[in-house]
């Protein structure tokens, strides 16, 4: 008989965005020194996600392991130092000695998928080797309106494990990317994750989009504002309340306001400060 995974629940409240909780059940008893270095790198993770920068970056010493060490790279890149931690990164991308690592490989991903460099970011995790490395591929080939090659990530993750919460994540992502028939597979994996785990902000934003896309923007405003309820400042949040409203002739003002202060790289946030600078420019043409 295969021994037990201890980590399974760990790794799906991290995966399905429940980050406190994750920490709060991280005192997982019986685990080989493998387990315990991914459960301290989901942990990290975790911080990061609920934005405790400088709590990893002070926890996380030199002789920490290679996959601790890319944690809080990421936490130096998004705390600020983007210059310093893609320098590292680099640097460590191109021992031999590391540089193979998945959780590095990863992390390497996300900066430069932040970066919106996407070929980079492909460099380190294309071969995939993980299903968290073919959930980011998923992920880029998405941003990238490259629905095929996300496509065909999503058949080597099923290979893998049809059932596994990322490959039904990155099945939703997809079904709401392509349209049509899809969007309310997406809805049900949603809505599978909400009665199975604890309701988190991603699950609820996933079954709004999809309520959206299906014209049921009522049902969208009430999943959003239970997510605003349970962090006030998140983008994704912010941005699908701004849509949602609109379409609902309501207005978003404050929501839009609070996405520009909180999140002002955003991609909406942008779009509207650059819609409103070309106003202001137009209007002092006409003056």
């Amino acid at each position: 008989m295969a021994s037990p995974d201890l980590l399974f629940n760990l790794r799906n409240l991290f995966y399905l965005g429940a980050y406190q909780a994750a920490i709060n059940s991280s005192d997982v008893p019986g685990l080989d020194a493998d387990a315990a270095a991914e459960r301290d790198a989901i942990v990290f993770r975790s911080y990061v996600a609920l934005g405790s920068y400088q709590l990893v970056i002070s926890e996380i010493d030199s002789s920490a392991a290679t996959s601790l060490q890319a944690v809080k790279l990421l936490a130096m890149y998004l705390s600020g130092d983007k210059e310093g931690a893609i320098a590292s990164l680099k640097e460590w991308l191109s021992d031999s000695a590391i540089g193979s690592n998945p959780v590095l490989r990863l992390i390497a991903g996300i900066i430069f998928m932040h970066e919106q460099d996407y070929t980079e970011a492909l460099k380190h995790t294309h071969s995939g080797g993980t299903l968290d490395l073919h959930t980011l591929n998923v992920q880029i080939f998405i941003k990238m309106h490259r629905s095929d090659y996300a496509e065909k990530q999503l058949k080597i993750m099923q290979q893998i494990d049809e059932d596994h919460t990322l490959t039904q994540l990155a099945n939703a992502w997809l079904g709401i990317t392509v349209g049509g028939s899809k969007i309310r597979e997406a809805y049900l994996i949603f809505q599978d994750f909400a009665e199975k785990y604890p309701m988190t902000g991603m699950v609820l934003n996933g079954k709004a989009v999809c309520c959206m896309h299906m014209g049921s923007f009522d049902e969208a405003e009430t999943l959003l504002l239970e997510a605003l309820n349970k962090d006030a400042k998140d983008p994704e949040t912010l941005a699908n309340l701004i849509v949602c409203n609109l379409h609902l002739g309501k207005p978003s003002s404050r929501y839009l306001s609070q996405l520009k202060l909180s999140h002002p790289d955003h991609v909406l946030a942008k779009r509207a400060a650059s819609a409103e600078d070309t106003f202001e420019r137009t209007l002092q043409a006409v003056a």
